[in-house]
């Protein structure tokens, strides 16, 4: 994984000629801090060290990293990770590999910062369950409490612990797959790969949505996965609007080989499933984006498409 040399990459590829790049990603980000709560080594440290510890969780059970194992790009292999006292979500964990880029966070959006994100897995009951305050009334009756005053001089406040964890997620960074480096005419993808990016940005339309070096636009839409009526309707929860019904933020298809099973349910195993599921043009439900239609992939063409994710 990349983090802080990621950005002589991002130099690296701002400086390439554009007529040796096959597909254009755009402008790679750079990392924006917030001005109360800059860019501090120490102060990531921490919050690597909270992220993998259960401490934070009710029972001290599960802690981030259950949820998001950085063997599968900081997401997790099965569809829904359990919570404390065998808790279930409705929601697949997603990586969290570059997600300081994003500008809202959520599957409906309505998080605006990291540091108000890492409050919402603390303290949901299917999560970790653990009231704030509590949190941090334990943490400061721990070694912790000396870590804090060292790094932020002062003791755990719900103030620096949201800090420390969301500066550690800003240093998830990873531009080192191999359609990172094709922008730099090096380590050039298989042939296979390369047909399935021309689909891709052409024939397939995955480009419509996933678009941009992180391979999202970041709207919300619904891509005519199978719905279960009973549980999530998505950005609906946010607007209370109808119209979002059931739709959800596009996700990043980056690193996407490791991060089965998919869909914000988790409910297809493979990424051979997610292609014939859009290759037949979905579900066809009401709910379903009128972007989404029948692509008419020979076997061959599902085969490079898939070349091409494995690629990202």
């Amino acid at each position: 994984m990349l983090r802080r040399s990621s950005i002589l990459l991002f130099v690296a590829l701002l400086s390439c000629s554009t007529e040796q790049v096959p597909f254009d990603l755009g402008t790679y980000p750079i990392m924006e801090y917030p001005v109360d709560n800059p860019e501090n080594s120490e102060v990531a440290a921490l919050g690597e060290a909270l992220f993998f510890d259960p401490i934070l969780s009710i029972d001290s059970s599960i802690s981030c990293g259950s949820c998001h194992k950085p063997e599968y790009a900081f997401a997790d292999h099965v569809a829904i990770t359990p919570g404390v006292d065998g808790g279930t979500s409705t929601r697949n964990s997603p990586t969290l590999l570059n997600v300081g880029f994003h500008p809202y966070f959520m599957r409906e959006g309505g998080v605006p910062s990291l540091e108000m994100q890492v409050l919402v897995p603390l303290q949901e009951e299917t999560e970790m369950h653990h009231n704030l305050v509590d949190a941090v009334a334990r943490l400061n009756a721990s070694p912790y409490k000396q870590q804090f005053l060292q790094t932020f001089g002062d003791t755990v406040t719900s103030f620096n612990l949201v800090r420390a964890l969301a500066n550690y997620e800003r240093t998830l960074i990873d531009f080192s797959r191999p359609i990172d480096y094709l922008q730099l005419d090096a380590q050039p993808i298989s042939d296979q790969a390369y047909k399935g990016g021309q689909l891709f940005f052409g024939k397939a339309g995955c480009a419509q949505c996933h678009n941009g070096p992180l391979f999202t636009d970041f709207s919300f839409a619904n891509n005519g996965t199978p719905i279960n009526f009973t549980q999530d309707i998505g950005k609906e929860r946010l607007t209370n609007e109808e119209s979002d019904r059931y739709t959800f933020m596009v996700p990043s298809l980056k690193h996407v080989a490791l991060t089965a099973p998919y869909m914000h349910d988790g409910s297809i195993a493979t990424l051979q499933a997610v292609i014939e599921q859009y290759n037949l043009g979905g579900e066809g439900h009401n709910y379903q984006d009128a972007r989404i239609e029948p692509l008419g992939l020979s076997k061959k063409e599902c085969d490079q498409l898939l070349a091409f994710l494995e690629a990202l």
